[in-house]
């Protein structure tokens, strides 16, 4: 184990934006560009009588306005048909959508559009829509996506589904192991509570926005901040019956994502663009982004953990719904290899739902089902060590999984000054335990030496964490020159190797190695070209200060820019130095983090402050550290987020009630203390260099983390966030 102390390199974008010359998507100006405002439905459950468009079509500056019986019926769940057709399935679903020659004009012409709703009785609480007698909220038969869960890491036990599935149930986990009944009759002490987390939104600072562009051949040029540009390419060259080459996808920088940007708009763009014959953009407002962006689900665990008075785990039982709005979902499969996978319990009954309801569709948001998860977990472990009077790391360290990488965390956890320091009256420390198992994806990678010495790597992964970054360090060590000679670009999906999604921590990880594999490559072809011209071996040749020169006679030596003009001039003898690197990791490296949090409360007001703060993270090699320590610094502030006031708020008419950043509670300065980040390196054996991923794991334990520090202030156990602070007065319930 050790911590890493290497200086990093500053982002090879960070000046541009600083500067303000990045071109977002929403500054792309194309001849013709018309503009999208949608109408929305504002009642979660109806089936829907006339459209009138006709004023709204006749309104100055208005080229089409269109509904979803104008466009063509998509291979694709009706409550995710670009435009509503005959049914809404939730209060800001896109109804219509008005095409004209400004914003202005487009959002004008919308309030003019017309819809008849027949209303009917919304189904709003996960728990009442598993009854037997709750209306369905889905017209077909839908099943969870275990596609998009793999994507994001998950695996592991395979399990029956059960033949019927409760009412408005999309999908079922079961996982047993010995016999848990007995286990909890025969455990000394046994923690039984129900544990809630609600709803989370992205709030990027860049909300979605799109421009998509028919060509004269029949296909499609999409400008996106996705994700994943690969992924995006496929979707739409399938839903529209196009081959994958036709549909070009480039990757603009993403001004925020955390796994909500990898495909919203762009289908019902690609129709619109497609009918109209010119570029059309749509740039959703904050009130429709909070609409109709895709939030993290709420979930609610009733859990059972039993254990011996020395703290061994014997039996765990969890029972657990996802409420994941109008699409099928896919978190609970992730959940239950979290449940089974982090601490060794002999005896489990794990079942989890993925349950349906009238609310907006839910996707991946960082860390997807991890923050849920471990809220509900690490929140009963720390209550059985308060029960068993045994101090929270050292019951955790009697029964993680992953010794080798988890114990080095939770030992550096104890060792902090925020949670070894004197507890003074009214403050108390809280921790918690993270772990993400790490996506992976066969990916491939360019790298050529340019005319000026320079290293070009080319990829198709988008940069939305510094991984651009990290991947030229990656190269500038292979191939042997400064980081500074080297520069990566993210090229567009018909001239990029194919790469990863950036989720699921996996760019650096799934890339990384295609990254040494052609720097490799580019760095032997260039020696190949000085063998000849320094009649040396290629093991006795070295690279620099822009050089190739024999190893102890630096004076015969070659400029590497001679050997590059060697190899592309007429006539010339040599071949050029381009190289193709590929990658596929064999297996996942899974990541541990520790949080620590330090508050202090006054229990007659129920007030806390957050004091201290310590993020612990195993992330194999850090290989750009400030970016790294940036990483963490966001994902804390994201999982605190969700204790201290995050929360999209619904009421029992699918309403949405926290609609806005004047109700959606992000934290704000005077709420985050000083984040001490400690990164711990434990190389993996696989990952590129021995790296790992860094992403997820800062955004998982900090909600449990706070949790059980505000627990132990308070004497009550918290166990749903965000916390409401008036459980927390002294005299609260007397």
């Amino acid at each position: 184990m050790s911590v890493s102390a290497r200086a990093g390199r500053r982002r090879q974008e960070g000046s541009e934006k600083v500067r303000g010359v990045t071109r977002f998507t929403a500054d792309l100006e194309l001849p013709g560009l018309l503009h999208v405002h949608l109408v929305l439905a504002h009642t979660a459950s109806a089936r829907i009588g006339r459209i009138e468009v006709a004023a709204a079509r006749s309104a100055p500056g208005v080229v089409d306005v269109v509904t979803g019986a104008d466009l063509p019926r998509l291979e694709m769940p009706e409550a995710e048909l670009p435009l509503a057709r005959e049914r809404v399935f939730y209060a800001g679903q896109p109804v219509a959508a008005v095409i004209a020659e400004s914003e202005a004009a487009a959002a004008d012409a919308a309030l003019l559009v017309e819809v008849e709703y027949e209303d009917a009785p919304p189904v709003t609480d996960s728990v009442a829509a598993t009854d037997d007698a709750s209306p369905s909220v889905l017209d077909e038969e839908e099943t969870a996506n275990e596609e998009d869960a793999s994507a994001h890491g998950a695996g592991g036990e395979e399990e029956e589904e059960p033949a019927d599935r409760p009412r408005n149930v999309t999908g079922v986990v079961n996982r047993k192991h010995g016999d848990v009944e007995a286990a909890l009759r025969q455990a000394d002490v046994v923690v039984k509570g129900t544990y809630s987390v609600g709803r989370a939104h992205h709030s990027s600072i860049e909300p979605h926005v799109s421009v998509v562009r028919p060509e004269p051949d029949g296909g499609l040029t999409i400008w996106s901040p996705t994700q994943g540009p690969f992924v995006l390419r496929e979707d739409v060259a399938k839903q529209l019956g196009l081959a994958p080459h036709k549909v070009r996808v480039v990757p603009m920088p993403v001004g925020g994502g955390f796994g909500g940007k990898v495909e919203l708009l762009e289908p019902l763009l690609a129709l619109l663009a497609r009918r109209v014959g010119r570029p059309v953009r749509l740039s959703l407002n904050r009130s429709h982004e909070f609409m109709v962006g895709h939030p993290a689900p709420a979930a609610r665990f009733e859990l059972e953990l039993g254990a011996k008075r020395d703290g061994t785990f014997v039996a765990l039982r969890v029972k657990y719904r996802y409420d994941n709005g109008a699409t099928a979902g896919w978190h609970a499969g992730i959940s239950a290899m979290f449940l089974t996978g982090t601490y060794r319990v002999p005896n489990y009954e794990i079942s989890g739902l993925e349950v349906v309801t009238n609310k907006t569709p839910v996707d991946a948001y960082r860390a997807p089902g991890a923050t849920q998860t471990y809220f509900a977990l690490e929140s009963a472990i720390d209550e059985l060590a308060q029960r068993l009077n045994m101090d929270a790391v050292e019951l955790r360290l009697r029964n993680v999984v992953h010794e080798g990488a988890a114990v080095p965390v939770l030992e550096a956890a104890r060792a902090h000054s925020v949670y070894s320091a004197t507890v003074r009256d009214g403050e108390a420390v809280g921790v918690a335990l993270g772990m993400w198992a790490g996506a992976r994806t066969p990916s491939a990678a360019g790298c050529r030496v340019e005319s000026d010495g320079t290293v070009a790597v080319t990829v198709g992964a988008p940069d939305i964490s510094g991984t651009a970054t990290g991947l030229a360090l990656i190269a500038a060590e292979t191939f042997g020159v400064a980081p500074e000679k080297v520069r990566v670009d993210v090229l567009d999906t018909a001239s990029a190797p194919h790469a990863a999604m950036a989720t699921g921590s996996q760019v650096t990880y799934s890339l990384g190695g295609a990254v040494i594999e052609a720097a490799r490559e580019a760095r032997r072809q260039l020696l190949e070209i000085a063998t000849e011209e320094l009649e040396a071996a290629p093991d006795d040749l070295d690279i620099v200060d822009g050089r190739v020169q024999v190893k102890g006679a630096p004076t015969r030596s070659v400029e590497i820019t001679e050997l590059v003009r060697m190899s592309t001039e007429f006539t010339g003898k040599y071949r050029p130095v381009e190289a193709i690197g590929r990658s596929a990791v064999s297996e996942a490296s899974p990541m541990f983090t520790a949080h620590v949090a330090r508050i202090r409360l006054d229990r007659e007001t129920g007030a806390f402050q957050l004091i201290g703060y310590a993020a612990i993270q195993d992330v194999g090699r850090a290989i750009n550290p400030p970016e790294a320590e940036g990483q963490v610094h966001g994902g804390s502030v994201q999982a605190l987020g969700r204790a201290l006031g995050e929360a999209l708020v619904y009421d029992a008419d699918g309403q949405l009630r926290t609609g806005s950043f004047l109700d959606y509670e992000l934290p704000a300065v005077d709420q985050i203390p000083e984040i001490d980040v400690t990164l711990v390196e434990l190389p993996s054996a696989v990952g590129p260099l021995g790296a790992k991923g860094v992403g997820e794991p800062p955004a998982i334990p900090g909600t449990a983390a706070l949790a059980n520090a505000v627990s132990r202030a308070s004497g009550v156990r918290i166990r749903e966030v965000p916390i409401d602070r008036s459980l927390l007065v002294s005299n609260h319930g007397r």
